[in-house]
């Protein structure tokens, strides 16, 4: 029976992000793999200059995902006059310097970001092979205590509260999903839940359907790259266990 790590990512403001053209960049419903991996070597410390590391984990994740809350989706227009001296806050501790001409700087840096609001998203996360540093249980440890502040997506997106949810044994990736308990939707009538699933060889839920996402990095290249095929539908809520009374 597969080893499963739980993640449980919830927070007033969450951006998985999409694929990015010039000044725009849009979220998706549920988190890439691209985006986990880094949330991962966030955790353990890693670099961005660790490539062949975040590319061998990246490589080992099968995730799938559920959307158990989501209240909206919004654009933020951010604009700000940068200065070639001014520097960026960062999780290492130390601040970021800014590169560039000084023509880089003439104007105001213009963007458009968008954000989903008050999000709980639940991942059952596999490494193969499963005996190759870092295991799970690292990763949990990592996770629990990181090395760094951790993020959903962007650097305002804190999680609300830890992300390490547990560790698990389940037959398949669904079924770890449908074994943890639904977060409560703020809506009237709640809606059937969002899951995305891996092509891992098993029949997906009747219904679903193959969607295209471009999900992973060419952490080498610093680039993502490809097309990949996940399968996506909706599950009654019903479909997984209840919440315990507190």
């Amino acid at each position: 029976m597969p080893h499963l790590l739980i993640l449980k990512l919830e927070g007033p403001l969450v951006a998985f992000g999409d694929i990015m053209v010039d000044a725009i960049g849009p979220v998706s419903d549920l988190p890439s793999a691209s985006m986990l991996t880094g949330l991962i070597a966030n955790a353990l410390g890693w670099q961005r200059s660790d490539k062949a590391a975040l590319q061998r984990l990246q490589d080992r994740l099968v995730h799938a995902a559920r959307l158990d809350r989501s209240s909206g989706r919004f654009t933020e227009f951010q604009t700000a006059k940068l200065e070639k001296s001014d520097e960026g806050w960062t999780t290492r501790g130390r601040p970021e310097g800014r590169a560039g001409g000084d023509g880089s700087y003439l104007g105001p840096h213009l963007r458009y970001r968008d954000h989903d609001a008050d999000v709980c998203v639940h991942v059952a996360l596999a490494l193969t092979p499963a005996d190759e540093a870092p295991t799970l249980e690292a990763i949990a440890a990592a996770l629990i205590e990181p090395a760094r502040p951790l993020f959903i997506g962007r650097k305002p997106c804190l999680p609300a509260e830890r992300i390490y949810f547990g560790l698990i044994e389940a037959e398949t990736l669904l079924d770890g999903l449908k074994a943890v308990p639904l977060e409560p939707s703020r809506q009237r009538v709640p809606p059937p839940v969002l899951v995305e699933l891996p092509r891992d060889g098993q029949p997906p839920p009747d219904g679903f359907r193959l969607i295209h996402r471009s999900e992973r990095r060419d952490w080498i290249a610093g680039a993502h790259t490809g097309d990949h095929l996940r399968w996506s539908g909706s599950l009654p809520r019903a479909a997984f266990a209840e919440k315990a009374d507190r």
